[in-house]
């Protein structure tokens, strides 16, 4: 979703009422992922410093030690099941809702939805 607000993508629009009033926080790998989708598409410097720029408006949550416990629990719980689930999405998923209590707004539900106790905002 993050990257739709960053676009401009009209499909932000609809997670406004989601997010209205909120202080929007994200992953150390969402910005991760991020620099790398501008890596790949070979941005300028100008437009990378812009989505830097972009960035500090949200709040970053980092990674420690009780995290990584998460992210370890979060990867044998969803192969355990049978549903694999990137170590990005894992970092995602653990730092928002399981590690900091903060609920994930994602378009994309079912890269999730095998974890348990997870708090999923979405669009219908």
């Amino acid at each position: 979703m993050i990257s739709y607000l960053l676009k401009g993508d009209s499909r932000a629009d609809a997670y406004a009422e989601l997010i209205a009033g909120k202080r929007l926080a994200i992953s150390f790998m969402t910005i991760a992922e991020l620099f790398q989708w501008a890596g790949i598409r070979e941005w300028g410097e100008h437009r990378k410093a812009q989505l830097e720029k972009s960035l500090l408006d949200y709040l970053m949550l980092p990674y420690d030690f009780e995290l990584c416990k998460w992210w370890g629990q979060v990867r044998t719980e969803c192969q355990s099941k049978g549903r694999r689930i990137s170590p990005q999405d894992a970092w995602i998923a653990t730092a928002t809702d399981l590690h900091y209590e903060l609920p994930l707004v994602t378009h994309n539900v079912t890269d999730f939805e095998a974890i348990e106790n997870l708090t999923i905002l979405t669009i219908s």
